[in-house]
């Protein structure tokens, strides 16, 4: 047995030190390289409007043409790594939500070279946005969403595509998660989501209906609105799911 057990240590010592020759032999550059991206899309709601942060090109290609901000991954960081450097660099925000959506991988995507991009979607309340041009946009700006879509606007790159899929997945995940809390502040009256909701299903919905599937998600406050013209409306927060409360507890 230990024979057996010896000659076990000493081919997984020889196999370690043939992989580590191999690696130190291994020359990349036999391969063409292909860039990887990160575009984000950061949606929030202003005006009673689904929108789209996005830079105006100051440089080719598609210069004049609006952009989804984006950052080319480091071959030192993940791609999570990158997203959240990206919004930092356009926002100045951390911790906000961040989902990785889909891969956009068609060959000329991008008349320069061989880019394959990994879009991702934050979502941001209006109140908690800020923005600024980088290096390589003349302007950043709010854009409908709606305004892309109908090409009213010119896009670059394969963005409109990106936008159309975010604008679908943003649809679909408000009817079965949370996900419409992250377009309002800490703090909201119930006609406040209901718009929300209302806005990302691009339909109306009754005020019954909603307040019966929202009431398991939400708790009251002590706060009301103040100077309306209406009665005052009292404000809600998102009730914490069981795991943030076992969180809390493990701290």
């Amino acid at each position: 047995m230990d024979d057996q057990k010896i000659s076990a240590d000493m081919r997984a010592e020889t196999d370690s030190n043939s992989e580590q020759e191999f690696l130190n032999r291994y020359d990349s550059s036999v391969y063409e390289k292909v860039s990887i991206a990160v575009d984000l899309l950061v949606f929030t709601i202003e005006d009673d409007t689904l929108k789209i942060l996005m830079i105006r090109r100051a440089e080719y290609p598609f210069k004049g043409y609006l952009a989804l901000p984006g950052v080319f991954v480091k071959p030192d960081e993940s791609l999570d790594e990158a997203a959240q450097r990206g919004i930092r660099e356009e926002t100045g925000l951390v911790g906000i939500y961040l989902e990785q959506m889909y891969t956009f991988g068609e060959i000329a995507r991008d008349p320069r070279s061989r880019v394959i991009s990994v879009s991702y979607m934050a979502l941001v309340p209006r109140e908690g946005l800020t923005f600024h041009a980088g290096e390589r946009a003349s302007e950043t700006l709010l854009v409908p969403v709606s305004g892309i879509l109908d090409s009213t606007y010119d896009t670059a790159f394969d963005h409109k595509a990106m936008i159309e899929y975010g604008k679908w997945r943003l649809k679909n995940k408000v009817e079965y998660t949370d996900i419409a809390f992250h377009f309002v502040p800490e703090l909201f009256t119930l006609p406040q989501l209901q718009r929300v909701h209302e806005i990302l299903l691009d339909r109306p919905l009754f005020k019954a209906n909603f307040r019966k599937k929202i009431n398991p998600m939400i708790e009251k406050t002590d706060i009301y609105t103040s100077g309306d013209a209406h009665r005052p409306s009292q404000y809600y927060r998102r009730k914490e799911t069981e795991e943030e409360q076992d969180d809390q507890t493990d701290l």
